[in-house]
């Protein structure tokens, strides 16, 4: 029973997420939904901006606490409503919010757990991470290929410190999250220019810039690796006489 009372919030998060995503409701946040009433949601925004913007942040919460796959697809939304740099801040907040909700829920959760009983998926991270906390918490959080609830919960479960959780979350979720509300401001851009969403987002640098740096994000792993492999090849390699 205390198992299970330990366990209730983030299986109520999780249970939430998948009747949010059940009910289809990102539907309406992909680029096709907001190309087809992008003037209505600018108009309501215009008219009442600082409701818009604690909505945003307030469904960004949600589903970045609630572990709905395809978090990116609202935050493309709110660039394309908010504009790069405001939907940026905006989803932001929300990242850091939601995050830190599972992260609660849960460190709560695996209290009473003990080494031997870890995930695997968490087995796998904890010798790199127990030997470079700090790096390797940025790490996860910087490179997008990982699951960003999936490291969250990992991160709770080897005890990171709250203060380098949200500190990590702030740094690594706002750079990618930057990047992706650029991206769904250019293609604003693209749909006001067109009235679609085209292939002339090609020549767009709104558009392939943001797609550069998702590019540079995902090859990060691969730099790091080498540059290590390349490290500890120096260090024992012996000295020439």
């Amino acid at each position: 029973m205390k198992r299970l009372r330990s366990l209730a919030p983030l299986l109520l998060l999780v249970l939430i997420g998948v009747g949010l995503f059940a009910s289809g409701v990102l539907d309406r946040f992909g680029p096709s939904g907001i190309a087809a009433e992008q003037h209505l949601l600018q108009e309501q925004i215009a008219t009442r901006p600082l409701l818009a913007a604690l909505v945003h942040v307030g469904i960004i919460t949600a589903a970045i606490a609630t572990g709905i796959p395809g978090t990116v697809v609202l935050i493309l939304a709110g660039g394309m409503l908010f504009g790069g740099l405001l939907g940026a801040v905006l989803s932001s907040i929300g990242v850091i919010l939601g995050a830190s909700v599972l992260y609660a829920a849960s460190r709560f959760a695996f209290s009473g757990d003990q080494p031997g009983r870890a995930p695997a998926l968490v087995e796998r991270l904890r010798q790199s991470y127990h030997a470079h906390p700090h790096s390797y918490t940025f790490f996860l959080r910087l490179v997008p290929v990982f699951p960003f609830g999936g490291v969250t919960v990992a991160l709770a479960w080897l005890r990171c410190p709250p203060w380098l959780f949200v500190l990590a979350t702030a740094v690594g979720g706002s750079v990618t999250t930057t990047i992706e509300s650029l991206l769904g401001a250019g293609l604003a851009q693209n749909l006001a220019r067109n009235g679609t969403i085209d292939s002339h987002l090609l020549a767009d640098p709104w558009f392939i810039g943001p797609m550069f740096g998702m590019a540079l994000l995902a090859l990060l792993p691969i730099v790091l690796n080498r540059w290590r492999a390349r490290r500890a090849a120096r260090t024992h390699t012996p000295p020439s006489s």
